[in-house]
């Protein structure tokens, strides 16, 4: 739709809407904010940055046009600690997901950074009720996965002992297939305080840093996700950068040379997809059997 725009002779204004609406990612307390880099691009540029965000990740607000995440999963959100990538919102009971929702809904428009803000919101000034939000947070806690096709076979449970061999159920613990915590990324320490206040495992990860420390969503932490349903979601990781199980399981994401299946970046050059090597040396057969596994959760 944004090339038709472009194309029906009104450039010049949608590169003005363009560069408005990228001004939101910016982080101006992060020097060198790399999100200030759309403010430099060109109309052809930015449509591009656009073009190269795949299905299942999307820029949405507060989050960025260089760095997009993946959409998370609604479905068993009622089971889940965290919210957003980041853990950015502790879910302790039914009021934190309605004040969530009140927050993305209805406050992001209230929200404030110095001279940046938000493109204005077109519904106005909107707050919807208590009651229309519980409705909302029953609705989300109700959301059910498909039916499952894939069978629990001789080649699954082989998996799934590879899967308790190999320790995975350390961070991603049956039955929620997630231990419910926070990983810190590389270059954050954590306060104390938050060892005292939050569920952390300090165990390192090495996933790309920059969502969690260079966007407005950023806290200094991933939240471990569940395992639950992924044979029907992704592409996988916070960045989405892997489009399937197969994808996210094989070693050669880890050489910068390799060309990422999910989203590859503004620009879809090679490069590396780092973080998480956890079942990147299992053999092939063990690695198809993990993966058979994985598909029945």
């Amino acid at each position: 739709m944004l090339r038709q725009t472009a194309s029906a002779g009104s450039s010049a204004q949608l590169l003005t809407r363009l560069l408005r609406f990228a001004k939101q990612f910016e982080v101006p307390w992060i020097e060198n904010d790399p999100n200030r880099r759309a403010q430099t691009m060109s109309l052809e540029e930015l449509l591009a940055a656009g073009d190269a965000i795949p299905p299942g990740v999307t820029a949405r607000s507060h989050t960025s046009m260089l760095l997009p995440p993946q959409i998370p999963d609604l479905i068993g959100v009622k089971d889940r600690r965290f919210l957003d990538h980041t853990g950015l919102v502790l879910h302790r009971d039914i009021g934190d997901l309605m004040r969530y929702s009140a927050l993305v809904q209805d406050a992001v428009g209230l929200a404030r950074y110095g001279e940046t803000q938000p493109e204005p919101s077109t519904r106005g000034s909107v707050r919807y009720t208590d009651e229309q939000l519980y409705a909302l947070a029953l609705y989300l806690y109700s959301l059910t996965p498909p039916k499952n096709p894939n069978q629990f076979s001789a080649e699954a449970a082989k998996g799934e002992r590879i899967f308790e061999r190999e320790g995975c159920a350390g961070c991603h613990t049956p039955p929620l297939y997630t231990n419910n915590k926070l990983i810190p990324v590389d270059g954050f320490k954590p306060p104390a305080d938050h060892l005292e206040r939050f569920d952390i495992l300090l165990t390192p990860v090495g996933s790309d840093p920059r969502y969690a420390l260079q966007t407005r969503k950023g806290t200094g932490y991933y939240k471990v996700p569940s395992l639950k349903g992924v044979w029907y979601r992704g592409p996988f990781g916070h960045h989405g950068s892997a489009a399937t199980l197969e994808d996210w399981l094989d070693p050669a994401r880890l050489s910068n040379s390799y060309r990422p299946t999910g989203y590859a970046g503004p620009h879809g050059r090679e490069r590396a997809v780092k973080g998480h090597e956890f079942g990147l040396s299992l053999s092939s057969a063990d690695r198809t059997a993990l993966i058979a596994f994985l598909r029945t959760l």
